[in-house]
């Protein structure tokens, strides 16, 4: 069986309302939460930033569900060696519970601690550099490393979970696509067009196979963006108004400020989330795209419905979506 998720958004919702979902979800059939680690919200009228890595203590507290981060930068606000360190922690309280998910960052957030905010090769560079980092430091042993991006001087973790934690990665690209089936153990991808997918995927593929491991036994996690409410016009009203960086037919990763994205929500209309988030009442409809996903190939599908009607969304999706998924034997 596979599992559907549910997209915990930092951005939009008090940590202590973000908690009870979480609940919801597990009484209902979700299997795993997706966390945002922003700093900032896309807006400011989204309302809320709070810090994950405290939160996912309580998550893990008050249920047995998976969770991660979707996805977490390290390099920038985070040092390699302190991500390795909460990510030992968080699996060696909830054993093979935790996974934790890396990705390339965005301005928004990673802005804040004042230094150069590098070009897009560099924070992949960063990025990949860090994974080495945050692995040689799963394994116990003492750390040292000089590279380019990061130093780590006589590094070692005290307390480990008895298996490390998975790290999957967040890309858009074919050749961190390739990187991520390569070096990592997962990829998280979003909802995108049928043939963007299948080339990320066959990349992925591809590197996982150069490393000598089995590609059809590589998770491969999507999250998907929703707008359920009553009807086609409340939904797409909700997603505009409560998601304008959904419908941002744009790069986002060198946008600095929410005032400055609040400023380009101006421009964006009901026309730009086609394709981008699901607007609709019809629940077969988000059966049947869920559905294609996993005909896709994609084991796990973390739904985030961008709407403020989370408690609404969480049950019609227990009753009448999870229920009627088919998954691969």
């Amino acid at each position: 069986m596979g599992t559907v998720g549910y997209a915990a958004s930092f951005e939009q919702f008090h940590p202590t309302d973000l908690l009870r979902y979480c609940q919801q979800a597990e009484r209902v059939g979700f299997g795993a939460v997706m966390a945002s680690d922003h700093f900032h919200p896309w807006v400011p009228s989204q309302g809320h930033s709070a810090f994950v890595w405290s939160w996912m203590g309580a998550l893990g507290a008050t249920t047995g569900l998976r969770f991660g981060t979707g996805v977490t930068p390290p390099g920038y606000r985070y040092h390699p060696a302190v991500l390795a360190q909460a990510a030992a922690t968080l699996e060696a309280m909830y054993p093979g519970r935790f996974y934790l998910g890396l990705g390339a960052g965005e301005a928004l957030n990673e802005h804040i601690v004042g230094d150069y905010w590098p070009e897009a090769p560099t924070r992949l560079e960063r990025l990949m550099e860090s994974i080495e980092i945050i692995k040689a430091l799963f394994s116990g042993k003492k750390v040292k490393h000089r590279g380019t991006h990061f130093n780590v001087e006589s590094a070692k973790l005290y307390t480990l979970p008895e298996a490390p934690p998975p790290i999957y990665v967040a890309t858009s690209g074919p050749i961190m696509a390739g990187r991520t089936g390569k070096f990592t153990d997962g990829i998280i991808t979003v909802g995108a067009a049928d043939e963007k997918l299948r080339m990320l995927v066959d990349r992925y593929e591809k590197g996982a196979a150069e490393a000598g491991k089995d590609p059809k036994a590589m998770p491969r996690l999507l999250q998907v963006k929703v707008s359920y409410a009553g009807s086609v016009e409340a939904a797409t009203e909700q997603a505009v108004k409560e998601w304008p960086n959904g419908g941002m037919p744009f790069p986002k990763a060198d946008i600095r400020d929410p005032e400055d994205f609040e400023a380009m929500a101006k421009i964006v209309g009901p026309e730009n989330f086609k394709n981008r988030v699901l607007m609709s009442p019809d629940l077969e409809e988000h059966t049947a795209s869920l559905q294609h996903y996993i005909d896709l190939g994609f084991g796990e599908i973390y739904v985030h419905n961008v709407g403020r009607n989370q408690e609404e969304f969480v049950r019609v999706y227990g009753e009448q979506v999870i229920p009627n998924l088919k998954w691969p034997a």
